[in-house]
């Protein structure tokens, strides 16, 4: 399921075995990497007709194909459009999204406030925006429970994100499950190649709260969250992982995502442009046989299909029932906090009393 800009779902199915000769080639890094990727997808997406998998190229059909019992590998492909509904800016929306709004960093250009150059000379912007879209101020949508409905059902291979909000771990997909590809929040490192000292997420939400600049208390440098900046390699885990499993997907769905930016975009250059429109997708030609597109936005296009697999009711209590958790926990955090602040008060004013 894709949906660029929120607005479209696309589907893809595999038959099961069709590249396993795929599984020895690329075992080296960087060029050799990303050959065997375009090498792999151009033969597992196909660029000439292969045999048809499901019976009507629907939603209806991709339902019936999940049911059916084949289709026992899952890859979800998702962006920024799957987080939008939870109040988080995508990038590149005209007006809405994020780089169109970062005139007040007084930035050379909007994406210099992921270039790791940029970053390691002025990396006020970067902390002053990581403090407005931190994680834990939103909850998953609807399309991050259904990759959760996915998992739990045991169809989900894995979740490939371009995403840093960490919305999929908190939604229940743990490691194992995601590849995030764009890096995560979830750890830091300090930026020193002598020492790269590890740091957890809660001592970095707290020096970005703090509005101090995250220095790393062995060295001095600074400490960046793991997240991947312009000029930064991708993890070694999303080219490893590709390997094992594309060769046995049944059904990529991919959401949320325009596929301009790598490495998503990496994988279709050979043959298919930017895995768009046109690119090697075929949704209504008389050679269609295997695409589907879903216009609608991402929350929307995961009800529908949960509906016609007859898993809505299930979703929805998912949904209302890991919000109720959530805020939950953030009200006893909040009372945590205040009792906290409450008692620092009363001891100040006690202090007080007893130098008058």
């Amino acid at each position: 399921m894709y949906m660029p800009k929120r607005k479209v779902l696309f589907c893809y199915t595999f038959l099961q075995g069709q590249s396993d000769d795929s599984s020895d080639e690329g075992d080296a890094s960087g060029d050799t990497e990303m050959d065997f990727l375009r090498s792999l997808f151009s033969r597992t997406l196909g660029l000439s007709p292969g045999e048809k998998v499901l019976d009507e190229l629907t939603l209806d059909g991709v339902a019936r194909y999940i049911l059916s019992g084949k289709c026992k590998n899952i890859i979800c492909m998702v962006g920024a459009g799957i987080s939008t509904s939870a109040g988080i800016p995508d990038f590149r929306s005209p007006g809405t999204g994020l780089y169109a709004n970062l005139q007040k960093y007084n930035l050379p250009y909007p994406e210099a406030i992921f270039q790791i150059d940029y970053f390691k000379k002025h990396p006020e912007p970067f902390f002053a925006l990581a403090r407005e879209l931190y994680p834990g101020q939103f909850k998953p949508t609807v399309c991050h429970y259904f990759m959760r409905m996915l998992k739990d059902k045991g169809l989900l291979t894995r979740c490939y994100s371009q995403n840093i909000d960490t919305l999929e771990r908190v939604a229940g997909l743990e490691g194992e499950d995601l590849i995030e590809a764009h890096g995560t929040f979830h750890t830091s490192h300090c930026v020193s190649f002598l020492c790269r000292k590890e740091y957890s997420m809660d001592w970095m939400k707290n020096q970005i709260f703090s509005e101090d600049i995250p220095k790393c208390d062995s060295c001095g440098s600074l400490v960046k969250p793991d997240i991947v900046f312009f000029g930064e390699n991708l993890p070694a885990r999303f080219f490893t992982t590709m390997k094992m499993d594309f060769p046995r997907c049944d059904l990529l769905i991919i959401m949320g995502t325009s596929l301009q930016v790598q490495p998503f975009a990496s994988l279709s250059e050979f043959g298919m442009g930017l895995f768009g429109f046109g690119g090697g997708m075929d949704f209504d030609s008389d050679k269609a046989y295997r695409d589907v597109a879903y216009l609608s936005t991402c929350d929307d296009g995961c009800m529908a299909l949960a509906e016609l697999l007859g898993w809505k009711a299930e979703l929805e209590e998912m949904v209302k029932r890991e919000h109720a958790l959530i805020d939950s926990k953030d009200a006893k955090t909040k009372d945590k906090e205040a009792n906290q602040s409450s008692r620092s008060t009363g001891a100040e004013a006690g202090k007080s009393d007893k130098t008058e």
